[in-house]
């Protein structure tokens, strides 16, 4: 059995969990409303103040397709009760953001600014502007758009330059010398 799949999911007071026709699953709380569809071999019960996930057969995939399924439906209450954060800091001389209307203005040392299109489930602020932070209900959307950004400038490892999560440790690596 499945250690992750076969653990309970408790749902806070606020939030409602609702079981629809085919393994639909709709979670709706104080911060919004999410909703995923369970896989065919994976079966969901509301129990009071408890969800319990269970699964028809034995195989690898389903035992793994059981733990995903309990971690979603985990990751949903927790995002619609208390919602989800991820803070990047740009580091350099001259980098900055700036977040102007819906998009995410970035001055990252190349020859033109980079704009990203915030989604609207998606709250973007920036303080001092180099530390970002990003929040929103869904784990998947947050950490995706947190990543893109990255990737944009991942620091380097000579001067550390770059946008990195907060508290992320860069190895610096020690440059040239003159023999």
């Amino acid at each position: 059995m499945s250690r992750i799949g076969k653990k309970p999911v408790s749902v806070p007071p606020k939030v409602k969990v609702s079981l629809g026709q085919g393994g639909h699953v709709t979670v709706e709380g104080p911060r919004g409303k999410l909703s995923w569809t369970l896989p065919a071999s994976v079966r969901a019960k509301v129990e009071g103040e408890v969800v319990a996930i269970e699964r028809d057969g034995d195989s690898r995939q389903v035992r793994a397709l059981h733990g995903l399924s309990r971690a979603l439906i985990a990751n949903m209450v927790t995002g619609v009760s208390e919602g989800f954060r991820r803070d990047l800091e740009i580091h350099g001389v001259g980098f900055r953001a700036a977040v102007q209307g819906s998009k995410l203005n970035l001055s990252l040392g190349k020859s033109h600014p980079i704009l990203v299109d915030i989604p609207k489930e998606i709250k973007i602020t920036v303080t001092d502007n180099t530390k970002i932070a990003i929040e929103g209900v869904d784990k998947h959307a947050v950490g995706q758009i947190a990543a893109d950004i990255r990737k944009f400038y991942p620091p380097e490892p000579y001067k550390g330059k770059g946008i990195r999560y907060a508290g992320e440790q860069i190895r610096r690596k020690e440059g040239k010398t003159v023999q």
